[in-house]
């Protein structure tokens, strides 16, 4: 992607004075360069702020950050296939929690079987329960915009959620939903690998932490996920941004240092 297109889509984002410095042209690869002072300045302190490191303040998963209370995990049955289409064929077929009775479809998930990005929303919507994919609509608009932005499109990632079903009326997932369906999403993050795990929003960022803080207390940290250690960093949903679009350049920030934290 050339640099005008990349403008263009942080334009449509609503973040016009930030792009991707180039890998050889600095230290840190996803360093910010500021192109005008049109637009207010993102918090430089989460934007610049270098790869966080093991042992500094990186949070593991199994240690949760100060503040932040743990959630009971899930005694729910781990999924023993091996393979995602098999994991897709099992959650095709799982009636787990009373979702099940509602949904049109499951939406598992899609992208490549070794994404270096995994993206985790919170719950399909109507369009998603009915299509069968994550990110439809005009979340999923903005959300294909984001990537874009990042020089990446939707087949170069993998999106997942934390329920496979849509929750009636797109009500919050309870906790017995999210009891049900996480074992899926472990799995699914066992099988992938991904070098760094995106969490879109206070559900999803909350059931991945085991954390009951809200989601501007887990933001700007780089946590370290699962045994394999994986960055995982949280942002806002892209439907929180259609409502509130001056966000968006925290979001950005978010990216960024995502971002930094794949390994050149």
């Amino acid at each position: 992607m050339v640099e005008l297109d990349r403008n263009t889509i942080l334009k449509q984002m609503g973040i016009t004075q930030w792009v991707l410095q180039d890998a050889q042209a600095g230290e840190n690869p996803a360093q910010d360069v500021p192109l005008s002072q049109a637009q207010p300045v993102l918090d430089k302190a989460s934007v610049n702020e270098p790869p966080a490191k093991a042992g500094g303040d990186v949070k593991a998963i199994a240690q949760p950050a100060p503040g932040v209370t743990p959630v009971a995990p899930s005694q729910t049955a781990e999924p023993k296939l091996l393979s995602l289409e098999s994991l897709r064929a099992e959650v095709a077929e799982c009636v787990a929690c009373a979702l099940a009775k509602a949904r049109t479809q499951t939406v598992f998930g899609e992208g490549p079987d070794q994404a270096d990005w995994l993206f985790v929303g919170e719950a399909p919507g109507q369009q998603e329960d009915r299509q069968g994919q994550p990110f439809v609509g005009r979340a999923g608009g903005l959300f294909t915009q984001m990537i874009k932005a990042l020089d990446k499109s939707r087949e170069q990632v993998y999106i997942a959620n934390t329920l496979k079903c849509r929750p009636p009326g797109n009500r919050d997932p309870l906790p017995d939903e999210l009891q049900a369906c996480e074992p899926f999403l472990l799995k699914q993050i066992q099988l992938l690998q991904p070098k760094v795990i995106v969490a879109l929003g206070r559900i999803s960022a909350q059931a991945l932490l085991r954390s009951d803080q809200p989601l501007g207390r887990l933001r700007g940290q780089v946590y370290q996920y699962g045994p394999n250690q994986i960055p995982l960093i949280v942002t806002y949903h892209p439907a929180y941004l259609l409502r509130q679009p001056a966000d968006k350049a925290k979001v950005w920030a978010d990216l960024l240092l995502a971002h930094r934290q794949i390994p050149l």
